[in-house]
């Protein structure tokens, strides 16, 4: 199966970078995971996602939003701000955030 990409959006939109490093496969990982994308397909304004972890344990995630309050939305949300708390105590050696402005968007895809 190929993997399926987010495809060039109409500008402008925004996107939350996360990049991370973990142990691979920590406890309760994957299911904290699968509700976060539950929660987040639910709020007005999401675009989509992509995600790679490498073998070595690094990862990113880059959220696409259509607006600043929509990202505000998945930030704020109780749930998600739950896991963050407990993936800084039980799973994260380190993260990163970075929000973008998205101003030119395209892409490509072979028939």
């Amino acid at each position: 199966m190929t993997p399926k990409l987010v495809a060039g959006l109409e500008p402008p939109y925004y996107t939350a970078v996360f990049t991370s490093v973990r142990p691979e496969a920590p406890e309760g990982y994957a299911e904290t995971s699968s509700r976060m994308q539950e929660i987040v397909k639910e709020i007005p304004g999401f675009l989509g996602y992509e995600s790679a972890r490498s073998p070595g344990g690094i990862g990113i995630t880059v959220a696409y939003f259509r607006d600043l309050e929509s990202l505000d939305s998945w930030r704020l949300d109780t749930e998600h701000q739950a896991a963050k708390a407990y993936g800084r105590e039980h799973w994260y050696e380190s993260y990163s955030v970075h929000i973008g402005k998205v101003e030119r968007s395209y892409s490509f895809e072979r028939e």
